[in-house]
């Protein structure tokens, strides 16, 4: 195990360093300057398309928000935040920012061609990257990639690490009793298998009203705990923002050591957290019934607001309120830094809150990843028997996930992500032109006031058979 750990630390510095972090720069800047700032200046109609009801049995652009944002607002906006802040310090909560808004317009192109190349799945919708790949750059072969790439990243790296998060949330309960965690963490690892069990044999449509419900109410909860925090802590959020803003751009330090300084670890602990452009939200994105598929590429914004804006911030508050230099004591880091970071402001029953919600975070992200997975799935091949068998083996990682090891299981789920996320990138930038007609004719129907409805042949998009139904 420690020589696959060593492999993945080895490919984990040059793939982010080299590749992935120029990238989603160049990508979210592009497309910021591409849709003249669609994630600012069409932030008050995405906010009106959330309250539009889909057509009977279709998932709502709510419900597939909220399964996309259930994926994103998992353990990574508290263990993640954690990780960044102990490893970078501050001013990876900047760079978490930065990514975001960036952000937020590559996941409006993604998950707008998700819209427009879905196709028909029953009652509902499915679609994504592979699903666009295939139609609109008829590389089937490079869908069939990405598909893997996103089983193996979600169905088994995200999900056992959602999984072992939890564990190590329980393990305040037992001590230094090493038996008793044990004991623990195979209970927790039963517990959460049984209940992605018992949701992911439901269906899409049951996953989307499960976390239609679980992920608002935790999310207020959680923020509002957040608030707390800061209304009673107001005076040393002048000294926490200055340091924020200080080591963003301490450049001596950053060229020091870049592997892990705050800029990559808010890059890579920004992307696993809000995914934008990674490749993952189009996936829920896909399942919505909407009129235009401009409508939930906005919608799909809003998560990544939801996600970093929102949570993460929360997060990265109470802990720096707790600690303003979490990464010089790089020994108390995760879901344990963050209980800490909680108990001195509330008490022990900051740790019980702490470890009810990243139980909820886990769960919702749990059902939200394989949602994904099974998209991606059924895009590589069509069978009853291989969908129920693969039910069984992702109930089995979820499981297996809460006994695993804390560095093998973040190096696996980030190089895996790393991949995932350059497949998808270099698509959209070869596709954004589709999606930026959409933009064009979303906006043109609303300057006349009609309601926006999506006629692909008017704007020579081809291969989008579900539209013409």
């Amino acid at each position: 195990m420690s020589t696959f750990n060593a492999l993945l630390s080895a490919i984990n510095g040059p793939l982010y360093e080299v590749i992935l972090v120029p990238l989603l720069t160049f990508t979210g800047i592009y497309f910021t300057i591409r849709t003249k700032a669609v994630q600012i200046t069409m932030l008050p109609e995405s906010l009106r398309v959330l309250t539009e009801k889909s057509s009977a049995g279709g998932v709502s652009s709510f419900q597939a928000l909220m399964i996309s944002t259930a994926s994103r607002v998992g353990t990574g906006n508290i263990a993640g935040v954690a990780t960044a802040l102990a490893a970078g310090g501050a001013g990876a909560i900047f760079w978490m920012w930065l990514l975001a808004l960036l952000g937020s317009a590559s996941a409006f192109i993604e998950s707008t061609l998700a819209q427009i190349y879905k196709q028909k799945d029953g009652k509902t919708f499915r679609g994504g990257p592979a699903y666009y790949i295939e139609r609109a750059l008829g590389q089937r072969w490079l869908g069939i990639v990405f598909s893997i790439l996103l089983i193996a990243c979600f169905a088994f790296g995200f999900n056992a690490l959602q999984s072992f998060n939890v564990s190590s949330a329980f393990e305040y309960y037992a001590g230094s009793d090493a038996d008793l965690k044990h004991t623990i963490a195979v209970v927790i690892g039963l517990v959460l298998a049984a209940g992605t069990a018992a949701t992911i044999f439901g269906g899409t449509h049951r996953i989307g009203v499960i976390t239609s419900v679980i992920v608002p109410i935790m999310a207020i909860f959680y923020i509002g705990l957040g608030l707390f925090i800061a209304v009673t802590n107001l005076g040393s959020f002048p000294t926490i923002f200055s340091r924020i803003f200080q080591e963003a751009f301490d450049f001596r330090a950053i060229a020091g050591g870049f592997a892990g300084s705050c800029v990559m670890q808010g890059i890579k602990r920004g992307l696993f957290s809000n995914e934008a452009g990674m490749g993952s939200a189009p996936n829920a994105g896909a399942t919505a019934d909407v009129s235009h598929p401009a409508k939930q590429g906005m919608v799909q914004m809003i998560s990544v607001f939801i996600d970093t804006l929102l949570i993460c911030t929360t997060t990265a508050m109470m802990l720096l309120v707790f600690n303003p230099t979490p990464n010089a004591t790089p020994e108390l880091t995760g879901m344990p830094l963050v209980q800490q970071a909680v108990n001195s402001q509330v008490g022990s029953f900051g740790i019980h809150f702490i470890t009810v919600s990243i139980l909820l975070f886990a769960f919702s992200s749990l059902i939200g990843n394989y949602c994904y997975a099974e998209s991606n799935l059924k895009f590589i091949c069509e069978s009853k028997l291989l969908l129920n068998l693969f039910r069984v083996i992702c109930v089995v990682v979820v499981f297996v996930g809460s006994t695993a090891e804390f560095e093998t299981v973040w190096n696996l789920a980030d190089v895996l992500m790393g991949f995932m996320a350059i497949v998808n990138i270099i698509s959209i930038l070869l596709l954004g032109n589709i999606a930026l007609k959409a933009l064009s004719d979303y906006r043109a129907q609303k300057k006349a006031g009609e309601n926006p409805v999506f006629h692909p042949d008017k704007l020579g998009i081809q291969n989008t058979d579900c539209w013409k139904e």
